[in-house]
């Protein structure tokens, strides 16, 4: 039976996996890169499983958190690493809202993941391009591609895994709702 949730209980919901993400985005950097710029994007795991949990002005929210997040613990914040991450993680949260809305129960975690990481990588190119580069970025463009592709499959491939097989994840689909967006939420008492 689906119990309604509060507004609170939400933020701290989403706040856990705002710390998710950080937790993968520190493991992740545990690793070395095989080609410079390039992230497997772990830090994304917690971001794909909320799309099925939050609406989406909270899904965004969660990806400020992740980047915001990333940029302090890494100290990239005011650095143009942090420029790449907003870019891409924004690029990549609104295509795969976009994916999810369009492809309906037709879409899994794994293509929203690709089209995500697609566009993600779109976004970073167009950047380097302007930034850093220039037209020397094209360069890496297609290699940059071909393990952006890989690395959203991996993901989504995790992500889909996990949420047919996790008793937890059932659990909090089952209190929060899968379309948050179309419910009314009672006023939390503190």
């Amino acid at each position: 039976m689906q119990q309604h949730s509060s507004p609170r209980q939400r933020l701290e919901l989403l706040a856990f996996f705002g710390a998710l993400c950080l937790f993968f985005a520190s493991i992740e950097y545990l690793f070395p890169k095989p080609v410079p710029f390039f992230r497997l994007g772990l830090a994304n795991l917690p971001v794909l499983i909320s799309l099925n949990i939050f609406s989406p002005a909270y899904v965004l929210l969660l990806v400020l958190l992740k980047v915001l997040g990333q940029g302090l613990i890494n100290g990239t914040l005011a650095s143009y690493v942090f420029l790449f991450s907003l870019g891409g993680s924004f690029a990549s949260v609104f295509i795969m809202l976009l994916a999810k809305r369009v492809g309906g129960r037709y879409i899994t975690l794994v293509g929203i993941s690709v089209f995500g990481a697609i566009g993600s990588n779109v976004v970073q190119i167009l950047l380097s391009l302007q930034f850093i580069f220039g037209m020397t970025a094209w360069v890496i463009a297609p290699v940059f591609m071909i393990l952006g592709v890989g690395s959203g499959l991996f993901v989504g491939l995790f992500a889909e895994r996990f949420q047919q097989q996790s008793r937890w994840l059932a659990r909090i689909q089952e209190h929060y709702g899968p379309n948050p967006e179309n419910r009314q939420f009672p006023v939390s008492q503190p």
